[in-house]
């Protein structure tokens, strides 16, 4: 089964299950937003929207996905907003270089095939002095976590993987520094990551 299948068959469900668990989270990762001047921000793997909420209304949103039916369940989440839905792919993103002044990365990292592409693009497409907000689970570099990494093969499939080492993948990603990192979810598993495009 692909990404775009099971997440076409769980968006009816997505949000009963992410919504209030990961609402705290989402808040403190966009916070920095809030004083931003107006810009332009890509929102990488939208999903149905549980960010747009908690988004000021002064920047240019567009909402990247690759499942329609989590494109569609975002519409009504950002009437207050400026706001543009984009169906496509985190590891292909469809933009120039230097074409956002801050991404959002929320709980994509860990959902992709491919995070270090994703991450790579993700840095690609924002300027230089342009900020990356990161909020996904992490493994620590050498974290032992067998039950997580001997279940990724399965869970990678259906819905997300759970041995993706965050700073394997910025190491495999130059261009960004990190200016902070924070236990967000599960005991530290979850976390929450600034970074600036150099």
């Amino acid at each position: 089964m692909s990404l775009r299948h099971s997440y076409t068959l769980i968006a009816p469900f997505y949000d009963a299950v992410l919504t209030a668990a990961t609402r705290s989270a989402r808040i403190r990762s966009l916070a920095p937003l809030n004083a931003a001047p107006a810009g332009r921000v890509l929102l990488a793997g939208v999903g149905t929207g549980l960010d747009l909420p908690h988004l000021p209304v002064q920047h240019h949103y567009v909402g990247l996905d690759l499942t329609a039916a989590m494109l569609a369940r975002s519409r009504p989440r950002a009437t207050a907003l400026r706001y543009h839905p984009v169906h496509g792919s985190t590891l292909a993103l469809p933009f120039a270089d230097a074409s956002f002044d801050h991404c959002v990365l929320h709980l994509i990292l860990a959902v992709v095939p491919d995070p270090l592409r994703a991450l790579q693009e993700a840095i690609r497409v924002t300027r230089p002095g342009g900020s990356l907000l990161v909020f996904d689970k992490f493994l620590r570099p050498g974290q032992r976590a067998r039950l997580r990494r001997w279940l990724t093969p399965i869970s990678g499939r259906i819905a997300t993987r759970m041995d993706v080492e965050f700073e394997t993948l910025l190491a495999g990603a130059p261009g960004a520094r990190v200016e902070s990192d924070e236990a967000a979810l599960g005991r530290g598993w979850f976390r929450r990551v600034r970074l600036t495009r150099e």
